[in-house]
C-alpha cells in the first residue's frame, strides 16, 4: 500500500514539474523571446505523455488519459496558483482581450468581458505582471498548436473513410446513423431545455448537437482486439459511425450557424445546408483534379517531400474554403481526407525504394499536436463548478440522454441479431465529441459550467463503452 503510494506522490511531482520549471523560467530574463513559448508548449507535451503512458498502462483509450491528465493538472495548479494554467483554464476567451485593448477598453474591462466577474481578478493580476506578456504568448502558442492538431486528426479520420466502403454498408448503417444522430440530439436538447433554468436555445441546440457525435476509433479498437473486424456486426458499427460522423458534422455546420446569425430562421438554415451540400459534393468532384494538378507541379521533388506538401496544402486549403462556406474547419480537413489518397503517387511509389504513405508522414503532426489539444480540454475542466447541484443534474440528464440516445439507435440495424451491441459500439463519444465541445465554447455558447458537464459525459461514455462492449460481444460469440 505504502508503495502504491509513493507512486502517487511521484505522478503528481512529475505532473506539476513543467508548471514549476515554467514558473522559474517566467521569473528569469531572456535572450531569445521564444524560450518561454519553447519551454511552455513542451512541457504541456511532457504533461501528455504522463496522460497517454498512465492509459496505456491501465488499459484504456489514450485520449483519456490525455484529458484527466489535464484535470488533474488544471485543478492541482489552480490551487497552487500557477499563472501560466491560470491562464490556459480560461480557454480561447483569454485572447479577447487583446482585441478589447486595441479598441480601446481598458484591461479590467476587457478582462471582466473575456472571462467573467469570478475570475476576471486573478487573471488581471496575472496580465498585470512582468511576465503577463510572455504567458499570453505561451497560451496563444498552445491554442493554435491544438486548433492544428484537431485539423489533422480529422484529416487522418477521413483517410481511414472510403467513400466507396460508405456506399456498401447499406441500410442497416444509414437506419443506425441517422438514429444515433437525431435521437441523442433531441435528448440532449430537451435534458438542458428541463434542467438549465432560462436556458438559451442556442446554447440546448449545440449541447444536443454535442451528444450526437461518435468516436469510430473507439470502437474499432475493441472490435479489432476481440478479431471481429471482418464481421457483418462490426462492419455496421464502423459503417454506421462514418455515417454518424458526417452527418454530426453536418448537424455541426447548422447548429454553428444558427449561432453565428443569432437567429433560426428556416432560410438560413436551409442556406447553410445547401453550402455544406454544395461545398462536400464540389470537393469530392473537384478536390481529385486539383490533387493531380498539385501531384504534376511537384514531380521534380522527392516522393516524401511530394506527399508531404501536397497533403498539407490541400488539407489547409480545404479547411480554409469551408470556413470561407461559413463550415467549420474541421468539416473541410475531413473532406481533404476522403479525396486525398496515395493513389495519386502511383508512379512514384513504383519507383521508390521506400515507399511511405500518407498516413505515416502526417501522423508525427498528429502525434505532437492532438495531445496538446486533450491536455489543454482538460485543463479547462473546472471541477469547482460540481459544487453547483443543478450542474451536477444537467451532467446527470446529458449523460443519460447520451447513453440512451445510442444504445437505441441499434435497433435500427434490422439484420443482425445482436442489436445491442451496435448501439454500445456507437456509445463513446472521445476526441469527437471534445471537438464539439472546443467549438461550442470557443462560440461563447458553453460556459465554463456546461463544458465541465459536457466534458464529463465524454468521459464516463469513453470509459463505459469498452468494457460494455467487449462483453456483449463475448455473450454474443457463446
Amino acid at each position: 500500500m505504502m508503495q502504491n503510494h509513493h507512486k502517487w506522490y511521484l505522478f503528481i511531482c512529475l505532473l506539476l514539474l513543467p508548471s514549476v520549471a515554467a514558473a522559474v523560467i517566467f521569473h528569469t530574463s531572456h535572450n531569445d523571446p521564444i524560450a518561454p513559448v519553447i519551454l511552455g508548449v513542451t512541457g504541456i507535451l511532457f504533461i501528455a505523455l504522463l496522460g497517454r503512458f498512465s492509459a496505456r498502462k491501465m488499459g484504456l483509450p489514450s485520449v483519456l488519459g490525455e484529458l484527466l491528465v489535464g484535470i488533474v493538472l488544471g485543478n492541482l495548479a489552480y490551487y497552487f496558483q500557477f499563472d501560466l494554467i491560470m491562464v490556459l483554464r480560461q480557454g480561447s476567451a483569454i485572447f479577447d482581450v487583446t482585441g478589447s485593448l486595441l479598441q480601446g477598453e481598458s484591461l479590467e474591462l476587457a478582462c471582466l468581458k473575456a472571462v467573467g466577474e469570478r475570475c476576471a481578478l486573478p487573471v488581471l493580476d496575472i496580465l498585470r505582471g512582468p511576465h503577463g506578456n510572455e504567458i499570453l504568448q505561451v497560451a496563444h502558442t498552445v491554442d493554435v498548436f491544438s486548433r492544428y492538431g484537431v485539423i489533422f486528426l480529422l484529416f487522418l479520420v477521413g483517410l481511414d473513410t472510403s467513400i466507396g466502403e460508405m456506399r456498401k454498408v447499406g441500410p442497416d448503417s444509414s437506419r443506425v446513423a441517422i438514429i444515433g444522430v437525431v435521437l441523442p440530439f433531441l435528448l440532449g436538447w430537451l435534458a438542458s431545455t428541463l434542467l438549465i433554468e432560462d436556458v438559451e436555445f442556442h446554447t440546448s441546440l449545440f449541447l444536443g448537437a454535442t451528444l450526437a457525435a461518435t468516436s469510430v476509433g473507439i470502437s474499432a479498437m475493441v472490435l479489432q482486439e476481440m478479431n471481429m473486424e471482418q464481421t457483418d456486426l462490426a462492419r455496421i458499427i464502423l459503417g454506421a459511425a462514418v455515417f454518424d460522423d458526417v452527418l454530426g458534422l453536418l448537424m455541426l455546420a447548422i447548429v454553428s450557424g444558427i449561432v453565428v446569425t443569432g437567429s433560426v430562421d428556416l432560410i438560413n438554415i436551409a442556406i447553410i445546408v445547401v453550402m455544406a451540400t454544395l461545398f462536400l459534393v464540389a470537393a469530392i468532384n473537384l478536390g481529385p483534379f486539383f490533387v493531380r494538378w498539385i501531384v504534376r507541379l511537384f514531380r521534380h521533388l522527392d516522393l516524401v517531400e511530394a506527399k508531404m506538401f501536397v497533403s498539407y496544402l490541400f488539407v489547409m486549403i480545404l479547411a480554409w474554403l469551408a470556413n470561407l462556406s461559413g463550415l467549420a474547419t474541421i468539416i473541410g480537413a475531413f473532406t481533404a481526407g476522403l479525396i486525398l489518397q496515395d493513389t495519386y503517387f502511383e508512379e512514384w511509389d513504383r519507383g521508390s525504394k521506400y515507399p511511405t504513405t500518407i498516413k505515416d508522414l502526417i501522423m508525427p503532426l498528429e502525434v505532437i499536436m492532438v495531445p496538446i489539444f486533450f491536455v489543454l480540454m482538460g485543463i479547462q475542466v473546472k471541477l469547482e463548478t460540481f459544487l453547483q447541484p443543478d450542474i451536477m443534474m444537467l451532467a446527470a440528464g446529458l449523460l443519460a440522454a447520451a447513453i440512451v440516445g445510442k444504445i437505441v439507435s441499434g435497433l435500427g440495424a434490422f439484420g443482425v441479431k445482436n442489436r445491442w451491441a451496435i448501439g454500445l459500439g456507437m456509445m463513446p463519444r472521445g476526441e469527437v465529441g471534445l471537438i464539439f465541445a472546443a467549438m461550442g465554447k470557443s462560440l461563447g455558447v458553453l460556459d465554463d459550467a456546461l463544458f465541465s458537464a459536457v466534458v464529463l459525459m465524454v468521459i464516463v461514455t469513453t470509459l463505459l463503452s469498452p468494457p460494455l462492449l467487449k462483453l456483449c460481444l463475448k455473450r454474443c460469440k457463446e
